[in-house]
């Protein structure tokens, strides 16, 4: 996968077309390659601009992040979990938020976590 080719803000595609319940997904653990970083607190389907918002709890005490859809690899339904291919590391070090409160929103901050995460993605 090359960043070229990496949509960060839309959901990857699969056989089933399950994206669509993806607002469902708030409550789901969220699984890195190395272990788990948290819960699903929330979730946004728009297109072009889709993400989740996981609480890392203890890992990142009291930290929230914004991952963009297109990290997410998998999503397992009947265990209510969510794999993406970050490791803890990677989401640990993305550029945090200016605030906390609506920086999803900010477009300059979508930018840069796109190009983070893009770069982080694609060199796989």
């Amino acid at each position: 996968m090359t960043i070229g080719n990496w949509d960060a803000w839309n959901f990857r595609s699969e056989p089933g077309e399950a994206w669509p319940l993806m607002a469902k997904l708030i409550g789901f653990r969220v699984h890195a390659t190395d272990g788990e970083i948290g819960k699903i607190t929330d979730a946004s389907t728009e297109e072009n601009a889709s993400w989740i918002v996981v609480d890392t709890g203890p890992w990142i005490f009291g930290h929230q992040v914004v991952l963009p859809a297109g990290t997410i690899q998998r999503v397992d339904w009947d265990h209510r979990a969510v794999g993406v291919d970050l490791s803890k590391d990677d989401v640990a070090d993305a550029p945090p938020p200016e605030t906390e409160v609506g920086s999803v929103q900010d477009e300059e901050y979508r930018g840069q976590l796109g190009t983070y995460y893009g770069t982080v993605v694609t060199s796989r």
